[in-house]
C-alpha cells in the first residue's frame, strides 16, 4: 500500500482481496499477487508454486485478453519491499492494464446498460472462443463422467462445513441425490460430448464481474490454477455466465445469450446440460463464497455479506437441481 513501492505514479492505491488473491490497483495497472494457500484443489504453498500459477495466468488470458495481461514481477525486499527492486524476490504478481471498474459488466447491469445486441457480441466472442480452442485425448479426458463425478464429489466434501449456515441440509441432500442421478440417467450424452469434440481448454470462470465492457469487451481471469476447472464441456463456460444473469434477475439476457451461442457454435444438444451445468456454477459460486467465512483476512462485515451471497448462490443452485 507504499507509494515508494512502485515504479510509476501510483494515484490512489486500494486493496481488494478475494479468497486466493489480493489485488493492488494503482492510478494505471493493477497488481495481482497469489495467497500462499492450499485448498487442495488449488495449491499456491510455495513461491515457486506462485511464480508457476502467475506465469500461466498471463499465458491462459493472452488467449482473450491480450493487451490487459501485461507480464509478471518480482516483489523483492531489500530496505524497502518494492515492485521489481533489488534484493531477495519474496513475491511474484500478475501485472495488468487496469480498466475502469465502471466498465464491468457486474455494474453495467446494475444501470440497466446491457442490452441484447452487447449480450450477442459476448456471445459471439465465446463461441469463437471456444470453436479455435485445442481438443486432444488429454482434454477428452476432462469431460469424462469419472471427473465430472469428481468435481461434484469436491464440492460436496468442501462444502459439508457450511450445512446450516449457508446451505441447509435439505437443499444439500436434494442437490447431491439430483445430480446424482442425472450423471446415472445419461452415460451416453456425455459420451457423446467428448466423441463431439466439445470438451475443450476453455476459460473455466466466464461471469460479469469477469467481463469489462471498455474499447473492446475482455472476458478475463481465466483459470489457471487447475486444468480440471478450465477443460470441460463448452456448455459448462456458458453456463457460468447464463447461471450469472439468472442470479442477477436477468434471466431474458440469460437465455438469449445461450440461444445467440447456440446459433455461432452450432452446439444444438447443448440445451440437455444447461441446467445440469448451471447447477454446478451456481453451487461452485455458493462453496467459494462460503470460503470467506474462514479466512482470516476478511472482515466480519464482508463476512455478513459473503453468509448471505453464499446463501442466495446455494438456493439457485437447488432450483436448477429440481429442474434436472
Amino acid at each position: 500500500m507504499n507509494h515508494e513501492a512502485y515504479d510509476e505514479e501510483t494515484g490512489k492505491i486500494e486493496l481488494k482481496q478475494t479468497h486466493i488473491s489480493f489485488v493492488f490497483l494503482t492510478r494505471d495497472f493493477v497488481y495481482k499477487i497469489k495467497k500462499a494457500v492450499d485448498f487442495g484443489f488449488l495449491n499456491y504453498s510455495t513461491l515457486k508454486k506462485r511464480r508457476f500459477f502467475c506465469e500461466k495466468e498471463v499465458y491462459l488470458n493472452r488467449r482473450l485478453c491480450e493487451d490487459m495481461y501485461l507480464e509478471v514481477v518480482p516483489i523483492t525486499k531489500s530496505d524497502i519491499i518494492k515492485i521489481g527492486g533489488e534484493g531477495e524476490i519474496i513475491e511474484y504478481a500478475v501485472k495488468m492494464k487496469r480498466i475502469p471498474e465502471e466498465k464491468i459488466m457486474t455494474r453495467l447491469l446494475e444501470e440497466g446498460k446491457v442490452d441484447k445486441k452487447l449480450v450477442e457480441r459476448i456471445a459471439k466472442i465465446i463461441a469463437e472462443f471456444h470453436l479455435k480452442t485445442g481438443t486432444s485425448n488429454k482434454t477428452d479426458g476432462f469431460g469424462s463422467l469419472r471427473v465430472i463425478e469428481k468435481n461434484w464429489k469436491e464440492n460436496f466434501d468442501q462444502s459439508k462445513e457450511f450445512v446450516n449456515e449457508t446451505i441447509s441440509q435439505e437443499s444439500y441432500n436434494l442437490i447431491h441425490e439430483k445430480v446424482d442421478e442425472f450423471m446415472k440417467r445419461n452415460v451416453a450424452l456425455f459420451a457423446k460430448r467428448i466423441a463431439e469434440n466439445r470438451v475443450r481448454e476453455c476459460h473455466g470462470d466466464v461471469h460479469s464481474g469477469n467481463i469489462f465492457i471498455a474499447d473492446r469487451i475482455y472476458i478475463f481471469d481465466a483459470i489457471e490454477f487447475n486444468e480440471r476447472f478450465r477443460i470441460c464441456d463448452v456448455a459448462s463456460d456458458v453456463a457460468f455466465l447464463a447461471m450469472d444473469l439468472d442470479f442477477k434477475n436477468r434471466s431474458d439476457l440469460s437465455s438469449f445469450f445461450v440461444e445467440k451461442y447456440i446459433k455461432y457454435s452450432g452446439d444444438k444438444e447443448l440445451d440437455k446440460l444447461l441446467r445440469f451445468y448451471k447447477c454446478y456454477r451456481a453451487y461452485v459460486r455458493g462453496k467459494v463464497v462460503s470460503f470467506r467465512l474462514n479466512d482470516p483476512n476478511v472482515g466480519k462485515d464482508e463476512k455478513v455479506a459473503a453468509k448471505k451471497e453464499a446463501r442466495a448462490y446455494f438456493l439457485l443452485a437447488t432450483e436448477y437441481a429440481k429442474q434436472i
